[in-house]
């Protein structure tokens, strides 16, 4: 599938130098895509590891210690250090399970669904103004290039989360 846009990006085949533009815009769009959160989050003392453990606990209220663990990809040590400060700052609650004791159910209290909500807001009204800029054609090819740059088992995950409708 090609499309008319300028600077040879319709070829197929991109040269060394368009890769490394891609890759240079990825790298200055995450530091936008992240430095309203960021700024928010330090003042907290909080980072980026809190930021996704309170968005994907948003996302599927309930959700286990474990699949946060799948989702994030991280050490259980490091997730337990940012849960613990998570719900010793009262921005998650953590329940046992009632099916099996060992599970512990994962909940954001009023106070971390409000700072969810900050945080997304400002990441949100960041790519909606870039969406629009863009056009919807854009935001599909966008969406298909991110998705292709996923490993495998990742995008089984992202395909998984999304098809949930969580």
């Amino acid at each position: 599938m090609m499309s008319d846009a300028p600077g040879g990006e319709t070829l197929l085949f991109l040269t060394d130098e368009q890769l490394r533009q891609g890759i240079e815009a990825m790298f200055f769009a995450y530091r936008g895509f992240t430095a309203d959160p960021d700024r928010i989050l330090a003042g907290l003392a909080y980072g980026r590891a809190h930021h996704r453990a309170i968005h994907f606990i948003n996302r599927a209220p309930g959700t286990t210690v474990n699949n946060l663990l799948i989702l994030l990809g991280v050490t259980k040590q490091s997730l337990n250090r940012v849960l613990r400060t998570l719900v010793e700052d009262g921005l998650v609650q953590s329940k046992v399970g009632k099916s099996d004791k060992r599970e512990r159910h994962l909940y954001l209290t009023e106070a971390g669904a409000a700072l969810e909500r900050k945080l997304s807001d400002a990441q949100r009204a960041r790519m909606r103004a870039a969406y629009r800029a863009a056009g919807p054609q854009a935001v599909a090819g966008f969406r298909q290039v991110l998705e292709s740059m996923m490993d495998t088992e990742l995008r089984r995950k992202y395909q998984a989360l999304k098809e949930s409708g969580i």
